[in-house]
């Protein structure tokens, strides 16, 4: 079943690139519009629209669900639930496409919506405790995102269409709701906390949610209204949140010990960093970007499932180490797709990240922004040489040697990866670019990308290699280390919901308890307090009180 449905999207992703060359080099779009329902002034309607960007984005989709879905043949092997995953993924991927190929607002919510049940579903595939916890942080962090998308539906309601094509400005609180929709599904602050959390779903799953799926949603949104950066209000919120983001995901990457988690940070990081660009109104440099960042990270993800899956499901960096001994290749591939994370010459990221920081510097004129842009990347090259270092080169594994069973289905995938990240990014960058205008800089400025990575590889020799001694940072590494206490304040309601149901018994601990019987016998409780109160004649008396302190404090005057 796996590798049928792998084959399919494979084919069915060569088919988009085809057509994706054909529509750029003759610069055609096609509609497909099938009218279902009209009432006065409201049109409802299947809207479909092939351009350049929604065939190059879902050809990035189907390739990397194809590689993924092959992969996850051998990844869960053994596992009874192995179909319902497989159905789980193919629903996955259906709901992106639907959001990719209907830029119409009602349209998008039948994928928007999808996206977030189908990743709950995903994210508590495994149903322990933890990740149902996390599953439900995810999905109430995504409903907010839910309920901005109906918000701007009814605002847009007063044009009488939904296409987006059709707009050139609109309502500046339907605006506000459209970004948020965009921050929330791409987790930028303060709505962070959820993407670490995914983290609890299978590692191929991880590999589809962090590259080209439920994270770029919000990206792929604000691409199609980025009209909306035109306006200098949207433009300086998104770009005050996304560098925020951007900064504090690199610090977190660093002081984190789970595997998996390091790379959501990076996710982090490169979304902020995809924002920043956006906010500026360059929405082809953000999508090529995207795109490579789709390719590179699916990638980095699916070595790092193969590491855990041969290292006995441990993801403590503390605990793994000198897998190069076991692999050279997934370790090459691996250390391919961190280069072209933090933009090393002439890897796939490095024409898509260069061209993008080159832009900021030129635009930007703000040296605080700066200065945390720089410090960002510095932090980019150090936690992707980090985790290196941890898993390919040391570690406390370095004297253990046993065999590993490197399946074909699970490498030919990252190597099928590694291959179209080298070669894709030199190719969009003619593709997609007809380099109009210019970015002109200074010679340091054009060197500084090149500059940071030497100098932060000399950092971490010393820090790492060298074992170079720090001094313990105590409550800040705490604040630092916790996504700002970020997880802690969006998660304390749940958190509450989960140590009351928890303590009732082992099995008995559903949110539907909480939410229906318990929360109704709870607010009848109150109810009848509340009454009881008011019959007992209290009401008089506190008003005697406040009457008497009001008169004392006009005396006093």
């Amino acid at each position: 079943m796996f590798l049928s449905w792998g084959f399919f999207l494979l084919i069915n992703s060569i088919i988009c690139l085809l057509i994706s060359l054909y529509i750029i080099y003759f610069n055609k779009f096609f509609i497909i519009e099938y009218m279902l329902y009209s009432l006065m002034n409201i049109e409802i309607k299947l809207y479909f629209l092939v351009d350049w960007i929604s065939i190059l984005f879902l050809f990035v989709v189907l390739f990397v669900s194809s590689m993924v879905i092959i992969y996850s043949d051998k990844y869960m092997e053994g596992d009874p639930n192995k179909n319902y995953f497989c159905v789980m993924v193919l629903l996955f991927v259906l709901s992106m496409v639907l959001l990719i190929l209907c830029p119409n607002i009602l349209m998008i919510i039948l994928g928007w919506d999808g996206l977030g049940l189908v990743s709950y579903c995903l994210v508590i595939y495994y149903q322990s405790k933890d990740s149902y916890n996390s599953g439900m942080i995810t999905v109430m962090s995504n409903r907010v995102g839910d309920v901005a998308i109906l918000l701007s539906l009814v605002f847009l309601m007063n044009f009488g269409c939904y296409d987006m094509l059709m707009y050139n400005s609109i309502n500046i609180i339907c605006g506000i709701m459209i970004i948020i929709a965009g921050m929330t599904k791409s987790a930028q602050i303060p709505f962070s906390s959820w993407l670490p959390a995914a983290m609890a779903a299978p590692t191929p799953v991880s590999s589809l949610v962090h590259s080209s799926t439920l994270v770029t949603a919000g990206i792929y949104l604000l691409i199609r209204f980025s009209f909306l950066f035109k306006i200098s209000l949207f433009s300086e919120m998104l770009f005050f949140f996304s560098s925020l983001t951007l900064f504090m995901a690199g610090v977190g990457a660093n002081l984190e010990m789970d595997f998996k988690k390091i790379i959501a940070f990076s996710t982090l990081s490169q979304l902020g960093l995809i924002m920043m660009i956006l906010s500026l109104g360059k929405m082809e440099f953000a999508f090529f970007h995207l795109l490579m960042h789709a390719l590179f990270k699916s990638m980095l993800f699916l070595c790092a499932g193969l590491i855990i899956h041969n290292m006995g499901g441990v993801q403590d960096l503390r605990y793994l180490g000198n897998f190069f001994c076991y692999s050279p290749m997934v370790c090459g591939c691996m250390g391919l797709a961190s280069m072209s994370l933090f933009g090393f010459p002439f890897m796939g990221g490095f024409y898509s990240k260069d061209l993008l920081l080159e832009y900021v510097y030129m635009s930007v004129d703000n040296m605080m922004y700066m200065l945390l842009l720089i410090v960002s990347i510095g932090l980019t090259v150090m936690y992707c040489m980090r985790m290196l270092y941890y898993v390919v080169w040391k570690g406390i594994m370095m004297s253990m040697y046993y065999s590993v069973d490197m399946n074909k289905m699970m490498t030919i995938p990252i190597y099928l990866l590694s291959i179209v990240v080298i070669m894709l990014g030199n190719i969009l960058s003619w593709l997609m670019f007809s380099y109009e205008e210019l970015i002109v800089l200074s010679n340091f400025s054009k060197m500084l990308n090149l500059f940071l990575i030497v100098f932060v590889i000399k950092i971490f020799y010393l820090v790492y290699i060298n074992k170079m001694k720090g001094y313990s940072m105590g409550s800040v590494y705490k604040f630092l280390s916790s996504m700002w206490f970020m997880s802690f304040l969006t998660s304390y309601i749940f958190m509450c919901f989960y140590k009351k149901m928890s303590a009732v018994s082992e099995y008995d601990w559903m949110w539907v308890e909480e939410f229906g019987p318990s929360s109704l016998f709870k607010g009848m409780s109150s109810g009848s307090m509340i009454s009881q109160w008011f019959q007992n004649n209290y009401l008089n008396s506190i008003l005697l009180i406040i009457v008497s302190l009001i008169m004392m404090f006009l005396f006093i005057i």
